[in-house]
């Protein structure tokens, strides 16, 4: 059931992606705001306190929704896998905005892809040249993959004994560390902590998933030697990783506002362009295409056994 739960939402995901603003992030987001405000007073207990009720409540009513509905049927317990998996994945809408981007700067529409980089990632970058801003969106897209897609789906295979509650977990994970990362004081180390722990295995299949997906050698070879100078180790597994299966240059430095951030080297090879954007989407898809190929060989076995 695990298997074609994944399939379904997949291809719901990628045949009516959600849009942002995404309503149900929305929400969530309000409600971690409050509970930063709330409970911040700069101390790493009160900090673990927010975690638990942040994340174990949803965890509690996705699991019990489920042993309910596959309890009166499993096609209901399937479908509501299907839902929460359509509702925590969200990485079409993100290769849409790198497309789109790819598309500018083939354009020459320079401002309108800073713009678009800009309302991303959340971030300035009217200051990016054109080479910045294929880096940074590949960068972005690849880390979009792994927490919107990648990370999601091995959380809900991993725990799909209980639903649909794996990929919840990890989603919201996801959302607390980066949401609490520049909290005051101590408050953001323990979701910093519980995600390193919780990301520690998904981060790196999705990097072996980019390695098999593109130039093996050279991805293992960066991801060996360049990820751990990242300043979020598994992200820098990720980044690491996809830029040497892609034959591109990541990280180095960029200007933001008045400054210029250094950023440490990732991969090998050429700066990416516009094409390489492209590109990276594409092998990402083919990653998706491998999970979803060992996935059905498992279920096939399994009948054959």
């Amino acid at each position: 059931m695990a298997f074609f739960s994944v399939l379904a939402a997949v291809a719901l995901e990628h045949l009516r992606p959600l849009r942002q603003p995404l309503p149900h992030y929305q929400q969530y987001s309000r409600f971690t705001q409050w509970l930063e405000r709330r409970f911040n007073a700069g101390e790493y207990s009160h900090g673990a306190i927010a975690w638990a009720l942040a994340v174990l409540p949803v965890l509690a009513g996705v699991g019990l929704v489920y042993v309910l509905l596959n309890g009166i049927s499993p096609f209901l317990g399937w479908a509501w896998n299907v839902a929460v998996l359509y509702f925590t994945l969200g990485f079409k809408y993100f290769s849409d905005d790198a497309e789109r981007i790819a598309r500018l700067l083939r354009a020459g529409e320079l401002d309108a892809a800073r713009a678009q980089l800009g309302d991303w990632r959340g971030g300035d970058a009217s200051h990016f040249s054109a080479d910045d801003m294929a880096r940074v969106t590949i960068e972005q897209v690849m880390a979009a993959s792994h927490r919107q897609m990648f990370g999601v789906l091995l959380g809900f295979v991993l725990l799909a004994p209980l639903g649909p509650v794996g990929a919840v977990l990890f989603r919201t994970s996801s959302i607390l560390a980066r949401r609490w990362a520049n909290s005051k004081g101590l408050f953001g180390v323990f979701a910093q902590r519980a995600f390193h722990a919780i990301n520690w295995l998904p981060a790196r299949l999705t990097a072996l998933t980019y390695a098999i997906a593109g130039n093996f050698e050279d991805a293992t070879y960066c991801w060996r030697t360049q990820a751990p100078a990242w300043p979020e180790p598994e992200e820098g597994v990720v980044l690491a990783a996809g830029a040497g299966a892609m034959g591109v240059r990541l990280g180095q430095s960029v200007s933001v506002g008045e400054e210029t951030v250094w950023r440490p080297e990732l991969g090998t090879g050429q700066a990416p362009d516009a094409d390489c954007i492209s590109s990276a989407v594409s092998m990402i898809w083919r990653g998706l295409v491998i999970w979803l190929v060992a996935g059905l060989l498992v279920v096939i076995a399994g009948w054959v056994a």
